[in-house]
């Protein structure tokens, strides 16, 4: 969503952290550019001429264009304004849902995913806060929706309100909140019905449900991908019936994310959540200080290793890094890493939160590989014998030509994969003997006091860090890629 943005800020910082010293000229020539970056990628003008005017008051000061590291103060201001207009001067609360039955309104236009987005958001709070939740449909309009909901309810393990026809939103509105007292839930999410346009019978359907069961949220779905639109359909319901907060779909699309940084300048109303796709899973927390980590090219390592706790199972990857402490690390080891990975997004998703990787990212775009290289990886050890996987050593041309054979693929692509896996194996009874491995697990399973913060450390730093994370060849997809594809998967993996 925010790629064209980043790419653009990604040159103008360059410029800015190779010149060494900088005078006020050229930190207002780099603002220029900052603001048509901004307005390009569909921010509204008033909010980039607001940024871009605090920005520059506080970098042309003798305390920024002095100091050793003046490009570097100059990005650390910028990554704290974005913050600001994404967040606002309080921040961003807590869903108010501590008083149960705590009722949720679901408003927004039709088209927006608002149906899908109340059944994500119900299964967040049942499995990640632990809530029982009740969702009913008010929408007796669209064919089908009630029905919708229920079929997602049975999806997710959810329960939803028995559907009666022929009643009216308000009366159902009332029926769930009698339904969820009576049934012990902490919440209730109503699903109202949407129009293509705001109309006058729509906002009193929407108050006469409002005024039934006095909400404690208000959460306003819409379509990320239709840009300053979606500011103004914010602004709107806001005036008319009231709203809490914000749900911005589609936000996984190549829509240019304007929206997302207006939205809280122009209507003071948060951000609460973001859908990032299809599945029941993808919809996310918007925090702004990683959101604006993104946009600068600092990655989102935090979003990494929750994406990694969410995928890995902690005794497997326990009993694994015993394992890799005794230098043990076969085929199966190496399957095992390959699938986590694919859980995570892939290389590109696991690139994409990694900081400074961005460049990296375009190479390997650039040079004609995708994430169907794991499973050509995966499948070629699934062709292996258990003694094979266990024991690579056993490979030698007859075996080699029978598992290429049975794997659809060429021997050469399965002696890349071999010598991947001994580099990898080279480098984990390394880190193994070093305790950095066990340092690693104990981040990744949460036992490790949690990340740092990564707008609070030197983008030098985590770029540096990144580089550094690259150079360790054998690392699946990470391999020191500046000059092209990373040890190990030459030729492997190009589009067709």
């Amino acid at each position: 969503m925010f790629e064209s943005l980043s790419d653009r800020l990604g040159g103008v910082f360059d410029r800015l952290t190779k010149q060494g010293a900088l005078s006020e000229d050229d930190v207002r020539t780099a603002m220029r550019e900052v603001r048509v970056a901004l307005l390009e990628a569909d921010v509204s003008l008033p909010v980039a001429r607001d940024f871009v005017k605090r920005v520059t008051a506080k970098a042309t000061g003798a305390a920024v264009t002095k100091s050793i590291t003046p490009g570097q103060q100059v990005i650390k201001i910028v990554h704290d304004e974005l913050k600001m207009v994404l967040a606002g001067e309080d921040g961003i609360a807590p869903l108010k849902i501590d008083n149960p039955p705590a009722p949720i309104l679901m408003v927004g236009l039709q088209g927006s995913g608002k149906t899908t987005t109340t059944g994500k958001l119900a299964k967040r709070l049942k499995d990640r806060d632990g809530k029982r939740v009740l969702m009913a449909s008010l929408d007796v309009n669209r064919p089908a929706a009630m029905e919708q909901l229920a079929i997602l309810g049975g999806q997710i393990g959810v329960d939803t309100l028995p559907i009666v026809m022929g009643q009216k939103p308000v009366d159902i509105a009332k029926r769930a909140k009698q339904q969820a007292a009576l049934g012990g839930y902490d919440v209730y999410m109503l699903d109202t019905a949407g129009r293509l346009q705001i109309d006058q019978v729509l906002m009193d359907e929407v108050a006469q449900v409002h005024a039934a069961v006095q909400p404690r949220e208000t959460l306003l779905v819409v379509d990320g991908l239709t840009g300053q639109v979606a500011v103004e359909v914010a602004q709107e319901f806001d005036a008319k019936v009231g709203v809490t907060g914000v749900v911005l779909t589609r936000m996984d699309g190549d829509g240019r994310g304007g929206a997302a940084l207006s939205m809280r300048a122009v209507t003071g109303k948060p951000i609460r959540y973001v859908g990032l796709g299809e599945k029941m899973d993808a919809l996310e927390t918007f925090e702004p200080d990683r959101i604006a980590g993104r946009i600068l090219g600092m990655g989102d390592i935090v979003a990494l290793v929750e994406k990694a706790q969410e995928v890995m199972e902690v005794e497997a990857q326990e009993r694994m890094m015993k394992r890799f402490q005794k230098g043990l690390f076969n085929m199966n080891d190496l399957r095992g890493q390959l699938e986590q990975m694919q859980k995570m997004g892939g290389m590109e998703g696991v690139m994409g939160m990694m900081p400074g990787m961005g460049k990296m990212k375009k190479a390997m775009e650039g040079s004609g590989m995708d994430d169907k290289v794991l499973d050509r990886q995966i499948a070629l050890i699934n062709s292996m014998t258990k003694k094979e996987r266990a024991n690579p050593a056993l490979l030698q041309a007859s075996r080699k030509k029978r598992i290429a054979k049975g794997a659809g693929l060429e021997v050469s692509e399965l002696n890349q994969l071999l010598k991947m896996h001994r580099q990898m194996a080279d480098m984990m009874k390394k880190m193994g003997k070093g305790g950095m491995l066990k340092k690693a697990m104990s981040m990744m399973t949460g036992k490790g006091g949690g990340m740092p913060d990564p707008s609070q450390m030197d983008p030098a730093a985590l770029e540096a860090a990144s580089k550094q994370l690259g150079q360790m060849k054998g690392m699946p997809g990470l391999g020191g890629m500046p000059g092209g594809l990373p040890p190990g998967f030459p030729g492997m993996g190009r589009k067709k």
